[in-house]
């Protein structure tokens, strides 16, 4: 494997309001980059970015077992 530095991908789906899903990114960025006011450049580059998913037949099918548990978990819920 190359020890070359080129970009990777990490992609997270999350069952959860805009907030939440706001918040998490928020965390992410703190795990990143813990010192927001650092000088740059940044030590490892990065970028963070929020998509919805709304989970549609004929939609991106990623996401479908976090659906159907997410779905399963609401009705276990008192």
């Amino acid at each position: 494997m190359s020890e070359n530095p080129s970009i990777w991908e990490v992609r997270v789906g999350i069952y959860a309001t805009q907030q939440q899903a706001e918040e998490v990114e928020e965390r992410i960025a703190r795990l990143l980059c813990p010192d927001p006011d650092h000088a740059p450049p940044c030590p490892i580059p990065w970028s963070a970015s929020l998509r919805h998913v709304s989970g549609q037949p004929g939609e991106d099918d990623s996401y479908a077992e976090l659906i159907e548990q997410a779905e399963a978990e609401k009705h276990l819920r008192p």
